[in-house]
């Protein structure tokens, strides 16, 4: 959903989130009230506010927060030096994840290693790019 609003400084969009936010918890707190467990985590700063059901737990939380990793690597894909390390780090993390409670396959660890490879090859990329400035 996009609004469209008239503009504001910093400061008030930074109030108003923040405001959103206080609002938020108070609309948690009233399903807390009826036994509905729900974790919220703000990020005033940044204007990202995170929330978790009761039975999420820290690999499902890493694999949310992977979701925007990898998001941010595809929305930059070779318009940033530094996306094919992104790109191929958050690939092998997804491996890693998905396996969490199990053990890797043989292909799994080649594709791993295949992802690593690139990342070594990103890595020189940018320390040439970074030499050449």
């Amino acid at each position: 959903m996009y609004a469209c609003r008239t503009p504001e400084t910093i400061l008030d969009m930074a109030e108003d989130f923040a405001k959103f936010c206080d609002a938020l918890s108070d609309l948690i707190r009233s399903f807390e009230q009826k036994n509905v467990l729900i974790k919220m985590i703000p990020n005033i700063d940044s204007n990202v506010v995170k929330i978790y059901g009761e039975r999420s737990d820290a690999l499902a939380r890493a694999k949310a927060g992977l979701e925007e990793i990898a998001e941010l690597a595809y929305d930059t894909a070779e318009h940033h030096p530094y996306w094919n390390l992104l790109y191929n780090g958050s690939q092998i993390l997804k491996v890693v994840l998905d396996k969490w409670s199990d053990a890797l396959t043989e292909e799994e660890l080649g594709e791993i290693k295949w992802y690593a490879d690139k990342i070594k090859d990103s890595l020189g990329n940018v320390s040439n790019d970074h030499h050449h400035e």
